[in-house]
């Protein structure tokens, strides 16, 4: 339950619905209680009037009536005849029963609507969360078991904030209300009835420490069960490609059967609660009419045949109530499990966020990395060793190397996908820590070499990072980008629809709409991480001339593996095993005897001469 405290900001947030929601509830059981009150009165005076048993002389006296029952007796029983008596009592318990469906309406309006803004909000809070979080969280974390945080545990949470909290209420409101006017009408009946309940309280207190448990493994292997579904779903294309769909189908399998086990233990035990809860309701409606039945004949206590109607219906009156103690407390542990599960991410505090220090800035484009050494955390490798690096606002800058050499950690680290672990990165001489994450992102334009596209038209895709831009702006950037002509060669033009991640689209069209979507942001810095690797070296260069007067005025820095591109730049930076080996022109480059770049660029231009 600990877990659960921390619903209590939504709770406060919608205390008018909630405090509503509890009142119409006891209303709605406390019509509900007068009815078996009048129910005894119609019998007795039947019985009396009628003089049918040996206790037509006993005078009830309204003992034990609700006063609102007393007054209505006593309106009734004015020189009627018992024909009309017992269909006026009979109307009143009819309008008892309307006016606790009545409240009853207004509870669920109340408490199950309530869990809704509750579900909406704390769905939000999670997504926003996850987007606060910091690249390493992902890399630690599997997609699969993050969507099943923000949809299936919020839902089991969602039940505890409705149903559940509405089944308790109503639990509390109706055992307290019936429990009260059956210690009204004859204590010693009272007694025997409710002897059975101590020992559903026992069993309740036994089970629920088993339901959590098997909630927490149920949702664990939901976990690991929507992972693998994601994970087949996203690279289904390779399944297919290397016919792995039998192995594939054999993990599923594991996955599902370890979740069939868990739910199967789960309904197992639920099957042997829920009845041995209504066995206990039995018994105590078979003790109020074997002991009821044993005063009457006795005449003892003053127990009448219409007080036996009331006990009776009082006990089926909390057979639901008392029943979804355990569906309750199912609902209220698997929230808990569930809470729990959120809880652990939702008090994550993220590696990356603004510093007390951090504001908004103007950046122009100046760069400096100072003696930056930078280690992945997880995997241990040294992406950057004492890097340096200074870009003046302007300047194109090329980044090339060996695969692994650190040129992409270059640009996860502008971005501060990471922090720095030793050194500094600053722009335009000010401390990347001291800059908000938003101005430094709005400012900068990052093409990832591995590019992602949404599922919705192409030029949404493209404004993505300006959503209010015209469509003129989106045009120009994809013809600067090169793939203007083809996108008018889509069905729909720019209002095709794109497949998930891009799926209908060539691997040249998707780098090259990526590149359309940094360009329409107008950055004063641009990255570029080997984002025309899936297009032929012709259109590379070609793109590379639009880019040219794009860049006229702007800092980029473009990180590829393809040198014989590499002719127009300011500056060219050779990486390898995360320092800088060499750095000049392409002309300065290729005069060092022995150097890397010119290696590279000597066997790129024998290997583009042979395919050519």
């Amino acid at each position: 339950m600990k877990h659960l405290r921390a619903l209590g900001k939504y709770f406060w947030k919608y205390r008018v619905r909630l405090g509503a929601g509890i009142l119409f509830v006891v209303l709605s059981n406390y019509f509900n209680v007068l009815s078996p009150q009048l129910m005894r009165f119609i019998i007795n005076y039947v019985d009396n009037a009628l003089s049918l048993t040996k206790t037509a002389t006993v005078n009830d006296n309204n003992d034990g009536y609700d006063i609102l029952v007393s007054k209505v007796i006593h309106w009734i029983d004015q020189e009627r005849s018992v024909g009309q008596v017992v269909i006026i009592a009979s109307l009143i318990i009819l309008l008892l029963a309307l006016l606790r469906s009545f409240f009853m309406f207004l509870m669920r309006q109340t408490i199950i609507v309530m869990s809704r803004h509750i579900e909406y909000d704390q769905k939000n809070e999670v997504y926003t969360k996850y987007q606060s979080l910091d690249s390493l969280f992902f890399k630690r974390h599997n997609i699969g078991d993050l969507m099943n945080r923000i949809a299936e545990d919020v839902s089991r949470v969602r039940i505890f904030t409705g149903p559940a909290i509405m089944y308790i209420v109503n639990l509390v409101s109706v055992i307290a209300l019936s429990v009260f006017f059956m210690l009204k009408s004859s204590k010693e009946l009272t007694l025997y009835v409710l002897l059975p309940l101590p020992a559903l309280a026992v069993i309740i207190y036994f089970v629920n420490s088993t339901i959590h448990k098997k909630s927490e493994r149920i949702q664990e292997a939901l976990s690991d069960l929507t992972t693998n579904a994601q994970e087949s779903y996203s690279g289904i294309r390779v399944i297919k490609s290397f016919v792995q769909e039998r192995a594939m189908l054999g993990f599923f399998k594991n996955n599902t059967e370890k979740y069939r086990q868990s739910a199967v233990s789960l309904a197992k035990t639920e099957a042997i609660y829920f009845p041995a809860i209504n066995l206990l309701i039995g018994v105590s409606t078979l003790l109020t009419i074997m002991i009821g039945g044993l005063y009457y004949i006795n005449n003892e206590h003053n127990i009448t045949p219409g007080t036996i109607v009331e006990f009776v219906v009082y006990v089926n009156m909390l057979t639901f109530p008392v029943s979804a103690i355990g569906l309750t407390a199912s609902m209220v542990q698997r929230a808990a499990a569930s809470q729990k599960r959120l809880n652990e991410f939702l008090d994550i505090d993220p590696e990356v966020k603004d510093s007390r220090t951090a504001r908004e800035v103007k950046l122009e484009g100046k760069v400096d990395f100072n003696n930056v050494t930078f280690t992945y955390p997880d995997t241990g490798i040294v992406a950057l060793k004492d890097f340096s690096l200074h870009i003046h606002k302007g300047e194109k800058i090329a980044v090339t190397g060996r695969t692994g050499s650190g040129k992409s950690t270059i640009a996860q680290l502008l971005l501060r996908m990471y922090n720095v672990q030793q050194g500094s990165i600053e722009l335009d001489n000010i401390a990347l820590k001291n800059i908000q994450l938003s101005s430094l992102r709005n400012q900068v334009s990052y093409v990832p070499q591995d590019v992602f596209l949404f599922s919705d038209t192409v030029e949404n895709n493209i404004r993505f990072g300006i959503p209010n831009a015209k469509k003129e702006a989106v045009v120009d950037a994809a013809v600067i980008a090169g793939v203007d002509k083809e996108i008018e060669g889509f069905s729909n033009g720019y209002d095709t629809l794109i497949g998930e991640r891009g799926v209908t689209l060539s691997g040249g069209q998707k780098q090259r709409i990526s590149i359309a979507r940094a360009l329409i942001k107008d950055p004063s810095l641009i990255i570029f991480d080997d984002c025309l690797s899936a297009v032929d070296a012709k259109t590379e260069i070609e793109i590379m001339g639009r880019l040219n007067r794009f860049l006229a005025d702007k800092t980029a820095i473009i990180i590829t593996h393809r040198v014989f591109s590499l002719l127009n730049f300011d500056r060219i930076i050779v990486l390898d095993e995360g320092s800088i080996v060499e750095q000049g022109t392409h002309a300065q480059l290729m005069q060092i005897e022995g150097g890397l770049y010119a290696k590279l660029y000597r066997q790129q231009q024998g290997t583009t001469v042979s395919n050519g």
